[in-house]
């Protein structure tokens, strides 16, 4: 177990180096953004600084030398004095509002930190796969000679090289992914909050606290902490609607909920663009193009189901921005240079890695033959369709024929997209695109989209919509919920423009907040299903429940070097495949499902998992399947025992460690 020194010095040395990238990267964003430079030099940085390293890891170089760039840039502006008192007063505000966030989830990972069920096996494995050995591809933990390029594994290579500069164990870094993303994306909506409102500017950053209807309903209904949670993203039958805190607190670092930062990034620039792009330089309006192109760059990587969605809305913008500058009172040389140069650099930026990818992908898209039901819908998405009911009110009562949009929806059996389709109608009829109804018109477009159309992805009959609903659900919820608190801090703002709260009022409600952030992690309840919490390792559990294991993977973790191993394969979801997952070693076989949903059902598969049963179980054939396989290290404890009849070539292996009944055995046989 990872002592609580080492726990906490991993900590501040991972808050370390993400403060030096933000100081960094800081003085060059400042032409471009003014006030909002500094915020956003947080996730901006953070993403430069893994394209770096992923370059590095793609030329075999030390991944460690990522830092040099940003350290050189802070000798450099500290060597001309850009660094100085007045320069860093009044930015406290946007410190305190990033390391708030990031300590409230920490805290939260704090007490459920087990790296146990659901996907953290697998957010380990890839992260610990990483760390191990960061080269570009990274090798897939379970399956042997195979790399991570069948997968989109960016984000997790970012943090695995955090982890690797920081010194921080990757058990304990698993449990720092989580806090970066949460604080990284609160910078983000706040800024957007100070772009474009006067008064409550923190509500954009309520898109990661905001519960669904049906989380409500089933507190209501007495449902126990479990079952609120994981009912209130199993509304929709056959679907996943995860929002955002749910997936914090649920805990595993899945490439969907990496991405909300960068989705929160991108949606400030998009929205920066529109609103001040008639007031930026030339120079500045380069370095906009260059952070747009950037961060959707970064997308297809991190999470790739997001470029579907964030790719048509640099284009939106860009034509916006185009059509604009004809009637700009400042010209604009280069009007199409969102719109044609940014995609072209956006791909540029990762272009190796896109060549690199070898996923299955999607297969074309269907119609969804079996939409939401109205309740469920409304129990998933009301707060949103609600509040732009409410936002365009006005309009439907100055032009009733707008409701005749829901008529043809709910004639051929669609009538919760119709729900959407009326606000979205009136929004596009207005006819002013102003940020804030650009960002909720592809919010609402999405929504509907998910409810007619499905992308094939092989998920089956029964969830043939399964994964549109839930990644394209979540990058629809940031959208709308920019959207939403935008409408409602503006409707809010004339209300109490007359109204000015007393100094020591706003000191105690401020002093409110941070108390209650810093204390609501200790009244979340426990959801750790026993396995324990209350430190940062994700893998102390393992040490209590199951010692010789871990003891395991203390051994083969320190072993150098290309290593595969064998181990027990028994589905998904479970502890099998442990070793692999706790160390980001190679076995032959491990997590099958997902390997055939990535790789295809004629990957050999199935092969492999017959092959793992031959090694332990046929002793004739078990040397020319490990040679075969190039294992060099076979795992022997109470999951091979129990999946298997054990019977080994005790011949041609070499037992090199064995503690409380986990045994591992070097081939081949030093003798031999």
């Amino acid at each position: 177990m990872i002592g609580a020194v080492e726990q906490a010095a991993g900590l501040i040395l991972w808050l370390l180096v993400l403060k030096v990238l933000q100081i960094a990267l800081w003085p060059a964003l400042s032409g471009a953004f003014g006030r909002f430079a500094y915020p956003i030099s947080y996730p901006l940085s953070f993403l430069l600084f893994g394209g770096i390293s992923w370059y590095l890891g793609l030329l075999h170089l030390p991944v460690q030398a990522a830092a040099l760039p940003f350290l050189c840039i802070i000798g450099y502006y500290a060597a001309t004095g850009w660094y100085t008192r007045e320069k860093f007063s009044g930015v406290w505000k946007w410190d305190v509002a990033f390391l708030l966030c990031f300590v409230f989830m920490t805290e939260v990972r704090f007490f459920n930190p087990m790296i146990s069920y659901a996907e953290k096996f697998m957010d380990h494995a890839f992260l610990a796969s990483v760390m191990r050995a960061p080269v570009v591809p990274p090798a897939d933990p379970w399956f042997a000679g195979g790399s991570l390029g069948v997968y989109y594994y960016l984000g997790h290579w970012m943090m695995g090289v955090t982890g690797i500069i920081s010194g921080t164990p990757s058990s304990v870094a698993f449990n720092l992914i989580l806090p970066t993303v949460f604080a990284n994306a609160a910078v983000s909506l706040y800024a957007i909050g100070h772009l474009l409102l006067t008064r409550f500017r923190a509500l954009p950053v309520l898109a990661l606290f905001l519960v669904n209807p049906s989380f409500i309903v089933q507190v209501l209904m007495g449902a126990d902490a479990h079952g609120v949670l994981w009912n209130s993203t199993r509304t929709i039958a056959d679907t996943i609607n995860e929002y955002p805190l749910f997936s914090f607190l649920w805990g595993d670092p899945h490439a969907h909920v990496i991405s909300i930062f960068v989705q929160a990034l991108f949606l400030f620039l998009m929205l920066y663009i529109l609103r001040e792009w008639g007031n930026l330089s030339e120079r500045s309006r380069w370095i906009c193009v260059g952070a747009a192109a950037l961060t959707l760059g970064v997308m297809p990587g991190v999470n790739s189901w997001d470029v579907l969605i964030y790719a048509p809305l640099l284009l939106v913008v860009g034509a916006l921005i185009w059509y604009r500058a004809g009637r700009a009172a400042v010209p604009d040389p280069y009007p199409w240079r969102i719109f044609l140069v940014c995609p072209v650099l956006s791909v540029l930026t990762f272009a190796p890695y896109y060549l690199m990818l070898t996923t299955q992908g999607v297969a074309g898209i269907g119609i969804v033959s079996a939409p939401s039901a109205v309740p469920e819908f409304m129990l998933v998405y009301g707060f949103f369709i609600v509040v732009f009911w409410c936002a365009t009110l006005r309009d439907i009562w100055e032009n009733t024929r707008l409701l005749i949009v829901l008529v043809p929806f709910v004639l051929i059996g669609y009538p919760a997209a119709g729900l959407a389709a009326v606000p979205l109608a009136a929004l596009l009829l207005r006819r002013t695109f102003l940020p804030a109804e650009v960002i909720s018109i592809f919010g609402l477009t999405v929504l509907i989209f998910t409810e007619l159309f499905y992308l094939i992805d092989g998920m089956g009959d029964a969830y043939f919509r399964m994964n549109t609903v839930f990644k394209f659900g979540l990058a629809a919820w940031m959208m709308m919920s920019v959207g939403a608190f935008i409408w409602l801090g503006k409707w809010l703002a004339p209300r109490f423009k007359d109204w000015s709260a007393p100094v020591w009022a706003v000191r105690a409600g401020v002093g409110a907040i941070i108390l209650f952030l810093l204390c609501a992690p200790v009244a979340i309840p426990d959801l750790t299903y026993g396995y324990g919490g209350k430190t940062l390792d994700g893998l102390a559990w393992v040490e209590m429940s199951h010692p010789g294991d871990a003891a395991a993977v203390a051994y083969l973790s320190a072993l150098s070097g290309n290593v595969t191993i064998v181990e027990a394969e028994g589905g998904d979801y479970k502890y099998y495949s442990r070793i692999s997952s706790f160390t980001g070693i190679s076995t032959v076989i491990g997590m099958p499902f997902h390997e055939m949903m990535w790789r295809g059902s004629d990957a050999g598969v199935s092969q492999r998992m017959a092959d793992v049963r031959a090694i332990y179980e046929d002793p004739s054939r078990s040397p020319s399947l490990l040679a075969l396989y190039g294992v060099d290290y076979l795992v022997l404890g109470d999951a091979e025992n129990e999946q298997y009849a054990v019977r080994l070539p005790d011949e041609i292996l070499d037992e090199v460690f064995s503690e409380n009944g986990t045994t591992i055995y070097r081939f081949p046989a030093l003798s031999a």
